[in-house]
């Protein structure tokens, strides 16, 4: 018997340690489905289709894997994939506040629904989106942190503000 298990997020952009969490996570389960959300109350830099065709390239050699995206609440798409786990992924402790509080308010929503909170790999603790996009925004090297498709996608979004 397989287990779904959900990774939602919003994935602006991708990085490698989303994709070990993910990676590590299609080890557990059958399927891991990567589910790329919108976050209205967020700025996004690139919009939900190149987020997902980052995503799917990222994983389009993982059979395991799926990629989605959906919109509204996490607990109604998770029921609607047949899912009961929902994989969180947690870089330190800051972040710990911020997961545990939404783990709690989707198990109040939806008590079958279980979070997993993987711990990032040690090489991948600093990395972010946030702080990808603002290196790549500088025009700084961000090969180690994110795939190259995603790489060369930053810094084309962010040639225009290379100085002349």
């Amino acid at each position: 018997m397989s287990t779904i298990a959900i990774y939602p997020g919003t994935f602006d952009p991708i990085t490698l340690g989303h994709m070990s969490i993910a990676q590590r996570a299609a080890t557990i389960f059958s399927p891991v489905v990567v589910a790329i959300t919108e976050m209205p109350d967020k700025e996004e830099t690139f919009s939900l289709k190149e987020r997902y065709d980052m995503v799917f390239e990222a994983f389009r050699d993982n059979d395991n894997i799926i990629v989605e995206s959906f919109s509204g609440l996490l607990v109604d798409y998770v029921k609607s994939k047949g899912a009961s786990v929902v994989i969180r992924g947690m870089r330190a402790i800051a972040d710990f506040e911020y997961e545990f509080q939404l783990a709690l308010a989707n198990r109040k929503l939806s008590p079958s629904i279980e979070t997993l909170f993987f711990m990032t790999d040690n090489e991948y603790l600093f990395i972010s989106s946030s702080m990808v996009k603002s290196i790549a925004k500088h025009h700084g090297d961000i090969s180690s942190f994110v795939p190259h498709h995603v790489a060369y996608k930053l810094h084309t979004h962010f040639a225009d503000t290379r100085e002349k």
